[in-house]
């Protein structure tokens, strides 16, 4: 029985890899590694906690130690390390902790892992370490066509039908210019990964995705923060003009990218996943809006008059845009979703599910998971 280790699977993309990892893997020995910051929730994987194949081991992915024994006690044979300081604002608030977290917690894995499958009779044969980054680590680009151009790619989630901003795209060989704490500490953690590759031998593997949506995710992202705000209206605070764009991908494809990643990409190589699925951030405020309104039984888009202007974010990147045609290409892997399906599931399950949102929102699942693990 393989074991693998996923760093951070209580988190939003965490716990849909941890999920689908334990549905088609039942021969794997999946652990969910996760501190449980204010991020994490095992509420998320309520459905699966009980699996014969699925552990949870609660530890902060920069204790060395504790994670060498783990590996050692659990005979691990593959990493998919999500786990991370995600949110700009707060990197901006408080780079060093996004500095130890993402960089030397990334590097406290790594090391555990060379130290522990070097000193097998196998050493790396079988073994995988798959290190999970973002779109951000490439900068900003340029937004050419700022009222969108047809989109040079056809796939099922655009097929050509929502616009792009510009000819150029990130791809994998393109030169990281970190703007913001947070993709400074991510640009880093994705060059140590690569360094192990190529200092050791170990078998390596990053991909850079753009931003994702879907269930589970903490409100303090755009789209379940707004979705709560529209349900109790409350103001919809905007950066600058709602003008920057970002490439949109739901939660369960990128899951399912890591998925085929994980078990046929190439070792050392980088991949890209992105949704081809531009929007300005102010468009995809209103999809959001007029969603709401409809399913809670309101006016579509009566609530438009939420939308609250304020200062632009220090550093605010203009354009992400993932070119995601090498994955496609040499694996096969495409989006599975039409946006505005992807929105419809995504607005519904908030909707359907307050209990959890009003939970996350109070902080009343930390309590509780801390009580439950001071008593263990």
């Amino acid at each position: 029985m393989k074991s693998i280790v996923i760093t951070g699977g209580a988190g939003f993309i965490g716990s849909h890899v941890v999920r689908l990892f334990v549905n088609k893997y039942p021969e794997y020995r999946i652990i969910n590694l996760d501190k449980l910051t204010y991020a994490g929730n095992l509420a998320n994987l309520k459905d699966i906690e009980d699996r014969p194949n699925y552990k949870f081991v609660k530890m902060d992915i920069c204790d060395f130690d504790a994670f060498y024994k783990l590996m050692q006690d659990e005979h691990v044979d593959g990493i998919i390390h999500l786990a991370a300081e995600s949110h700009v604002d707060r990197s901006i608030k408080d780079p060093f902790t996004f500095a130890q977290t993402n960089v030397m917690g990334t590097l406290s894995l790594l090391q555990a892992a060379k130290l522990y499958w070097e000193s097998l009779p196998e050493k790396y044969e079988g073994k995988r370490f798959y290190h999970i980054s973002t779109d951000e680590v490439y900068g900003a680009l340029e937004m050419t066509h700022p009222e969108g151009i047809p989109a040079p790619f056809t796939t099922k989630a655009s097929a050509d039908s929502h616009p792009a901003y510009g000819e150029k795209f990130f791809t994998e060989d393109l030169k990281y210019q970190p703007h913001s704490p947070y993709s400074a500490a991510k640009a880093s953690s994705d060059h140590f990964v690569r360094a192990f590759h190529d200092t050791y031998g170990m078998p390596t593997i990053v991909t850079n995705c753009s931003n994702n949506y879907g269930p589970y995710q903490f409100p303090e992202k755009l789209i379940p923060l707004f979705i709560n705000n529209i349900r109790h209206r409350k103001p919809l605070p905007v950066y600058g003009k709602g003008e920057n764009v970002r490439d949109w991908l739901y939660v369960e494809d990128h899951a399912r990218a890591i998925d085929l990643i994980f078990h046929k990409g190439q070792i050392a190589e980088t991949y890209n996943i992105g949704g081809f699925n531009e929007w300005k951030n102010i468009d995809i405020i209103k999809v959001v809006i007029k969603t709401v309104d409809r399913l809670l039984g309101r006016k579509e888009g009566e609530d438009m008059d939420l939308i609250t202007y304020v200062t632009d974010r220090a550093g605010h990147d203009l354009r992400y845009a993932i070119d995601s045609r090498k994955l496609q290409r040499e694996l096969g892997w495409e989006p599975s979703l039409q946006f505005e399906e992807g929105i419809e599931r995504t607005v519904r399950w908030y909707l359907d599910n307050e209990a959890w949102m009003d939970n996350v929102t109070s902080g009343d699942y930390q309590k509780y998971y801390e009580t439950m693990y001071a008593n263990r």
